[in-house]
């Protein structure tokens, strides 16, 4: 909860200092916003990632946000060319709508609903689905929506030359061999690690504004429609047919596709230029609307 308070503040911070007379909260943003992407995200793949134990039995939950997101990229991918959204838009739905807050908004709720006997499936579900996915096909996606987007030759190059993506192989290599993370790094990364939430919403308070042309873009309810609606619809849809519907398990996995969008992931779709208002938006705003749809999925999942 303190954590949480803190975030909260920063996100408040933010909102502030973009009224300040002279304060540069563009300038502000982008410091904040190359800590995440360059320092925090490296140092949460080497403090999570060689933790998991690869096995066959996590592929269940953690496929969730796999099929989430390819889902997006999909539907987004396709609407956008059909109907000339534009490269941007299309990117920044693609990326925000397709990756699920499991982690920042996850793990407290479902310790809050289930208890800490869920932690371990949401734990599993963001390491192994949404962190993994914000680490590596956001960046290909972005690379290809982009501002700058390159041809599909270049893209590769962009990807490896991005700091978060080369510890995300790293790491996975460690875990693959069951490297652990060294015990006098742990500390550090723990610290680093927990500024994370509270620096997202102080870049996304930089950077929110609310009008109402804003709240009435279609696109801001197609993204939002998307990842609290119809994504968590459809996981419950096609994984009860493979997993216990009364499980723990696949309640938790429900609930996580159903979380408001990732607050990294419209960190990445700004690195890349798309749409940063809407992306704003669709984190910002989408946290405090999915309260009302959590609710309504916890109530139908019994």
């Amino acid at each position: 909860m303190t954590g949480a308070l803190v975030a909260f503040l920063c996100l408040f911070l933010g909102l502030v200092l973009q009224k300040v007379d002279k304060f540069p909260s563009e300038k502000a943003a982008n410091w904040v916003q190359a800590y995440l992407i360059y320092i925090v995200l490296p140092a949460l793949a080497l403090l999570y990632i060689p933790k998991i134990q690869p096995s066959w039995g996590l592929l269940i939950p953690v496929s969730a946000a796999w099929f989430t997101f390819f889902l997006s990229w999909g539907i987004f991918g396709y609407l956008g060319k059909k109907l000339n959204w534009g490269k941007n838009v299309t990117g920044c739905l693609i990326i925000v709508a397709g990756l699920a807050n499991t982690s920042f908004l996850g793990f407290p709720v479902i310790e809050g609903l289930y208890g800490r006997e869920g932690l371990p499936i949401a734990l599993l579900i963001d390491q192994g689905g949404s962190f993994l996915l914000v680490s590596s096909l956001s960046i290909l996606v972005g690379s290809l929506y982009g501002n700058h987007s390159e041809s599909l030759k270049q893209v590769p190059l962009k990807i490896l030359k991005f700091p978060p993506f080369g510890f995300l192989v790293g790491t996975l290599m460690m875990s693959l061999f069951q490297i652990p993370t060294p015990e006098v790094l742990i500390p550090s990364l723990q610290i680093i690690g927990k500024t994370m939430p509270s620096m997202a919403l102080l870049v996304i308070g930089l950077r929110f504004s609310v009008d109402l042309q804003s709240i009435s873009s279609k696109f801001f309810w197609y993204g939002l429609g998307y990842r609290l609606i119809l994504a968590p619809a459809l996981v419950w849809l096609i994984y009860s047919q493979v997993m216990d519907s009364r499980s723990l398990e696949f309640k938790v996995t429900v609930l996580e596709s159903g979380m408001a969008p990732m607050i990294t992931g419209s960190i990445i779709a700004i690195q890349f230029g798309l749409q940063p208002r809407l992306a704003s938006l669709l984190s910002g705003l989408g946290m405090p609307i999915s309260a009302i749809s959590l609710a309504i999925w916890y109530f139908l999942l019994g």
